[in-house]
């Protein structure tokens, strides 16, 4: 089922292969949702520090959907840097076309009347390849949406830990990358939700792709993506054993993949 971003009244609803829904919020670019209920309200002239505002925080992120497609400056109308479909190719080999590009949004440029006029996103990309790890699109070229959702792996004790609203919901023992093909750190983000219909699949019930790629398998399909996912091998969990993904044993992965969101940032550490 392919994924679609339907747009009105200033509100998207991004529909997921596996069902889940995003509400994303069209912002009036002063930190407030543009909803139903304003019609009628009486005038206010708005109020907001104009320029550079930061976006992210441990409780809530901001990601952004690319409408159609995004051009990606170095500065506000700078130099050009790359530019972004409004798809990408999937985790999985699929019929679909693809899935949403999705960005962090880590702060807004805005007008002296508030106005959004631009975002700087956090890029991804192959290791040795993108280069620039952040860059600037236009207000025009984004959707925003909320995301209240966060995940930390840490690589040494081999604990995942999702939180909702800054606090703790989630805590599993994880397997992770092997020395030889070891989990990147970094942080990321969660680009699709993959549910699996094969009991004996390498990759449990469900994988979560993440924007991250491993740092040794760079000539694996599509430069060796790394996920989050389960495991037909229960004996491997808790210890250094994969290829670079996040291994999470059948029941954690059932909870994590019931919570967690697209454009969920994901930090990995060690």
């Amino acid at each position: 089922m392919r994924r679609l971003l339907f747009f009105c009244l200033g509100i998207a609803l991004v529909a997921t292969a596996s069902g889940v829904v995003v509400l994303v919020h069209k912002y009036d670019g002063a930190g407030r949702s543009a909803g139903k209920g304003t019609k009628h309200s009486p005038a206010v002239t708005p109020r907001c520090r104009a320029g550079e505002v930061d976006l992210d925080s441990r409780r809530v992120s901001l990601v952004a959907f690319v409408r159609t497609r995004a051009t990606v400056y170095g500065r506000p109308g700078g130099a050009r840097l790359t530019t972004l479909p409004r798809l990408s190719r999937s985790f999985v080999a699929t019929s679909r076309r693809g899935v949403p590009t999705v960005l962090t949004a880590l702060s807004e440029v805005r007008a002296s009347d508030c106005r959004a006029l631009w975002y700087r996103v956090r890029l991804y990309g192959k290791p040795g390849v993108s280069g620039a790890q952040e860059g600037y699109v236009r207000a025009s070229a984004v959707a925003l949406a909320e995301v209240r959702t966060r995940v930390l792996v840490d690589l040494s004790s081999r604990q995942l830990t999702l939180y909702r609203d800054g606090a703790p919901v989630l805590d599993a023992t994880v397997a992770v990358g092997a020395p030889s093909t070891p989990t990147p750190r970094g942080r990321f983000l969660v680009r699709e939700r993959i549910r699996i219909t094969d009991s004996g699949s390498a990759y449990g019930a469900a994988a979560i792709a993440l924007s991250a790629f491993s740092e040794k398998l760079i000539y694996w399909p599509q430069g060796g993506p790394v996920a989050i996912h389960g495991t037909n091998d229960p004996g491997s969990i808790g210890k250094a054993a994969s290829h670079g993904c996040v291994r999470v044993g059948a029941s954690d992965l059932k909870s994590l993949f019931a919570r967690v969101q697209i454009g969920t940032p994901v930090e990995i550490v060690e």
